[in-house]
């Protein structure tokens, strides 16, 4: 009795460590495979940062050999587009579809993150009385990330201008809508307008159906339109649409002096508090893996041996 006893209470321990040791493993790896995922996540927003392409903008003459260099690496890209007050700098490509560019950065290099392109219905250069261009709605500011924030009243009324670099020329953009429309809605995602009739019926609709507009800039059919379009995140079919007009005064970058200063003064205490935020969430995941490591090995034996007792 006593030897079957002893038997049983030893396959009891050892069930009880292989299930331990089973336990232990999968935590491991659902840990790893995070921290694989929360790092990869980061790669892809690093790669889609603004600050990849700040070589190639062509902020003035001297600098503009820099884009054509862009240009050389692919013949796509044809013009810059940048949005004062938010992330949005980058080079602008067009393809033969609008399917290219979804998973092609401006380089023509894979990417997930895309690039921000002209839609293959439009001319070439903004020549249309209505152009439309896509890009990602992404986390962590990037590519047209920050569109959606135009929603809010107060971020669209602070942020009116940006910038479009074409055929060697810098032009203005003025902002005057914010529009939430469905991805299928093809009465707003419309390029072809030959008729001045069709052109002016186009901005009622625009006009009507935006969350957002700007009383005080005129519109006409006489002027050339850009929206801005990304997916939203209140919907699955949504999209947010940034609408502006293009004028041939580049406005003065009200955000400019306010990021300049802002670069050269010591940081305040709450600045430096929070620094934490700025380290690489992979980084944090993977000192939190390893505190685990090091943690439920002990947490295991200290429970084998009081299961002994």
């Amino acid at each position: 009795m006593d030897v079957a006893a002893t038997a049983g209470r030893r396959a009891i321990r050892i069930a009880n460590g292989f299930v331990n040791l089973c336990v232990l493993t999968l935590i491991l790896l659902l840990l790893a495979f995070s921290s694989y995922a929360i790092w990869d996540s980061g790669q892809v927003h690093s790669s889609a940062s603004a600050k990849n392409y700040e070589i190639y903008k062509p902020t003035d003459e001297s600098e503009t050999a820099s884009f054509a260099d862009l240009q050389a690496i692919n013949p796509d890209v044809f013009a810059w587009l940048t949005v004062y007050g938010t992330n949005i700098d980058y080079p602008v490509v067009q393809g033969q579809n609008n399917i290219r560019y979804i998973n092609t950065d401006a380089r023509g290099r894979h990417s997930l993150s895309g690039a921000i392109f002209l839609d293959y219905r439009n001319g070439p250069n903004f020549s249309d009385f209505s152009s439309i261009l896509y890009g990602h709605h992404m986390e962590n500011n990037v590519m047209f990330g920050e569109i959606g924030l135009f929603s809010d009243q107060s971020y669209f009324n602070a942020r009116q201008y940006g910038m479009l670099y074409i055929n060697g020329q810098a032009y203005g953009l003025e902002f005057f809508a914010f529009v939430h429309a469905d991805a299928y809605d093809f009465d707003v995602f419309r390029v072809n307008m030959p008729e001045q009739s069709e052109q002016e019926a186009y901005l009622n609709l625009l006009m009507q159906v935006a969350m957002h507009t700007r009383q005080n800039v005129p519109v006409t059919v006489n002027d050339r339109i850009v929206l801005l379009s990304t997916c939203s995140s209140d919907s699955t079919n949504g999209r947010d649409i940034l609408v502006g007009k293009i004028i041939d005064t580049v406005p003065r970058d009200p955000f400019e002096k306010e990021e300049a200063e802002r670069s050269h003064t010591i940081p305040m205490v709450d600045e430096l508090s929070g620094l934490w935020s700025q380290i690489p969430l992979w980084l944090k995941y993977s000192a939190a893996a390893m505190m685990l490591l090091l943690i439920l090995p002990a947490i295991i034996l200290t429970y084998t041996k009081r299961r002994r007792r």
